[in-house]
């Protein structure tokens, strides 16, 4: 039958995702694209993905949508232990002393590419053992996906997706419910979830934490060196990004400092 992109309209939609998300589709993705885009134009009532594209041009909320649906939401609670460690053992402390040393009783953490929430929740957790009461923490979690996003506001989980919690985390942060679990209020209070797209500014300032992991592997050269820059100009001048342990920023003209705790490595940025 062929493919159901022709090869114009799959370097047409290729574009538009990537000036909208920076988000790059290359060859080797088209059957992704091809069954995401199926499914809208089926919700979008549209015949053809050529009449689908003007209605993506003409319409923001269906452009969100779309945008979306092609995004990739994997993720699970305490994912790669190795980066919670640096947090627990490295990241609070050193942050806690530099806090109080500066007379500041605030810690600004971001969760950029959040998804489904385990990812904050689990911040919040770590910090709510570690952080001394008289130290607000905030966090906010930020995704493209609106779907993603509703399910982390809720905060309920099924109880597979529990997997990898530790037990003193499970005891005192979720609630039992049906067939899964609930994260505490004291826990959801303590982040708030927001849209953004990565293409733009977000509009933070201050940060002391930054996580974004596992989203930037999805995204050309050139993106990445955009989303990094930004991420600099949002972060204190005393301050730590997290992002997977697939990516890297060797090679990149940055201005972070590449750092290797005992059990993990992440980028710091510091102006004394």
């Amino acid at each position: 039958m062929g493919y159901f992109l022709s090869e114009d309209d799959f370097n047409r939609y290729s574009k538009l995702i990537y000036d909208e998300s920076g988000i790059f589709f290359s060859d080797s993705n088209r059957t992704i694209l091809e069954s995401r885009l199926k499914e809208r134009l089926r919700k979008a009532g549209s015949d053809t993905v050529q009449e689908y594209y003007r209605v993506l041009r003409e319409n923001k909320e269906e452009l969100k949508d779309f945008l979306d649906s092609v995004t990739t939401n994997l993720t699970r609670f305490f994912r790669n232990t190795s980066h919670f460690q640096t947090l627990e053992y490295y990241v609070f402390p050193h942050l806690i002393e530099y806090k109080k040393q500066k007379g500041e009783n605030t810690l600004r953490i971001w969760s950029a590419g959040c998804s489904t929430g385990e990812e904050p929740y689990s911040i919040a957790m770590v910090a709510r053992n570690l952080v001394p009461p008289q130290m607000k923490v905030e966090i906010v979690a930020s995704d493209l996906s609106l779907r993603a996003l509703m399910t982390a506001k809720e905060g309920f989980y099924p109880e597979a997706k529990l997997k990898g919690v530790p037990d003193v985390y499970l005891r005192k942060y979720f609630l039992q419910k049906g067939e899964g679990y609930n994260v505490t209020e004291n826990i959801k209070n303590m982040v708030t979830f927001d849209y953004h797209n990565l293409k733009f500014p977000s509009g933070l300032q201050k940060l002391d934490i930054v996580f974004c992991r596992n989203v930037i592997i999805y995204f050309d050269e050139a993106a990445q060196k955009a989303v990094i820059e930004k991420f600099w100009e949002t972060m204190g001048r005393h301050s730590f990004l997290f992002i997977g342990h697939s990516e890297s920023l060797f090679g990149m003209n940055t201005q972070f400092e590449f750092l290797k705790t005992d059990w993990a490595c992440i980028y710091r940025k510091f102006l004394e």
